[in-house]
């Protein structure tokens, strides 16, 4: 059973999604939150699977929220709009992924069980856009000294980590068992220090000329 915590300062948004994940046999809502510090303390008390939290809340935002749950539990961040600098840095801080709320409800439960299971949830074309409408802004990064821990088989599944692909896809695009590119991924994550495969994509989208 996967264990999730709803946090979103509208009530009826909160009833609706807890009403959906609830509606499936195998995610059970364990409680909800009205602000950023709430879901905090109630991901700190139950230690759901996923916190599923918007990304605009009172007494604590979202990316302040995400960063205080690393190790606590896995973030889902809920937006109203895809190009979104709060959703930008909340993934830098670590969520494990985000989904606009005009998303239906299939895709909502999809994303939960991935997350749950370790994959986190990249929608390439948001993913990529978001990243890229950002890039511009920023001074082009150094060189990332911790990409020299890899071999040449996990830059190139590192490489397709940025571009939003699952480990299903990285299997079939580098012609290896789904149980390898899953290993492969766990160990890019173990090596660079990484919390989730989001943080993964974003470094090998910032880094790709070094790949």
């Amino acid at each position: 059973m996967i264990r999730v915590v709803v946090a979103d300062d509208q009530a009826a948004v909160r009833t609706g999604l807890s009403l959906i994940l609830d509606g499936a046999e195998d995610i059970k809502v364990v409680a909800e939150a009205a602000d950023g510090q709430e879901a905090v303390a109630r991901a700190r008390e139950l230690r759901p699977d996923v916190l599923v939290m918007d990304i605009r809340m009172p007494n604590k935002d979202g990316i302040s929220a995400t960063r205080e749950l690393a190790g606590v539990c896995d973030v889902l961040i809920l937006t109203t709009f895809d190009l979104d600098e709060y959703v930008f840095g909340a993934l830098r801080a670590g969520a494990a992924g985000f989904l606009l709320k005009s998303t239906d409800s299939d895709a909502l439960l999809k994303a939960v069980r991935l997350i749950a299971q370790g994959e986190g949830m990249l929608s390439p074309a948001i993913t990529r856009r978001l990243i890229r409408s950002f890039a511009p802004q920023r001074p082009a990064p150094d060189p990332e000294p911790r990409l020299e821990k890899l071999t040449r088989r996990e830059r190139d599944v590192l490489k397709c980590i940025g571009q939003g692909l699952s480990n299903l896809e990285i299997s079939r695009e580098l012609d290896m068992a789904d149980a390898t590119a899953k290993t492969h991924v766990s160990r890019i994550l173990s090596k660079l220090g990484l919390r989730s495969r989001v943080q993964a994509a974003i470094l090998a989208q910032e880094h790709e000329a070094e790949l």
